[in-house]
């Protein structure tokens, strides 16, 4: 436990830059506080205390602002930004060395029956407020982009961007950690398609606005060589 406990710390140290110490993280990290609070519930879950498994689990959202069902399965060294808001549910699997920012809920669709939420692989990233929804894997070492709607699988090293998420990048053999992304340099397909579309309409208006001119003028029109 304390071996466990102890990786964590240092995962959270290597992370965070703005960690100073491992007793600060220890003692003011919320989201240290829910892990540890999440292990003790799903100890409890898995001997058949459930009651008392979902008391855990709802004063550790109580005092963190994080809510982990007490059935999700949670690996090593599992790192948690800042954190509030986030939810995670009864049936999701996270890996080993996941990162997550604050805002981010791995959940269900709501049609789905058992295994309802996703599985998501080591050396996973999902960004602020990202939505990772239904019972699909994300691969090892994929990056999940600020604001993303997962909703079906992501495969091993790639970047999944928008609303829905679109895959925008494969990086075939990566041995960056997912620590490692810059987030501010991924391109997003939706405003790509809209920077398009506003393109094409600006054509249009030059078009009929010189379309205007023609017959206002009495010109003949412009005809295409």
């Amino acid at each position: 436990m304390f071996k466990a406990l102890n990786e964590t710390l240092e995962a959270y140290q290597r992370r965070d830059p703005a960690a100073r110490s491992k007793l600060e993280i220890f003692l003011l990290y919320q989201g240290v506080h829910a892990t540890l609070y999440h292990r003790l519930a799903h100890w409890l879950y898995c001997h058949k205390w459930k009651f008392l498994a979902r008391w855990v689990s709802q004063w550790s959202r109580f005092w963190t602002g994080i809510e982990i069902h007490p059935g999700a399965k949670i690996g090593r060294r599992f790192v948690i930004d800042h954190g509030m808001g986030i939810v995670i549910g009864e049936t999701a699997e996270v890996g080993d060395d996941v990162l997550i920012y604050h805002g981010v809920t791995l959940g269900g669709t709501g049609k789905d029956q058992g295994k309802r939420h996703p599985t998501i692989g080591n050396n996973v990233l999902i960004s602020c407020g990202a939505k990772v929804l239904g019972p699909f894997k994300v691969g090892d070492n994929a990056r999940i982009a600020a604001n993303a709607v997962v909703l079906s699988e992501v495969p091993e090293d790639a970047t999944a961007v928008g609303i829905p998420a679109q895959i925008v990048r494969i990086a075939g053999r990566s041995t960056h950690y997912a620590d490692d992304v810059d987030q501010t340099s991924v391109n997003n397909p939706t405003l790509e398609k809209l920077a398009a579309l506003n393109a094409r309409l600006e054509l249009v208006e030059k078009l009929l606005d010189e379309k205007y001119l023609e017959q206002k003028e009495g010109r003949e029109p412009k005809r295409a060589p």
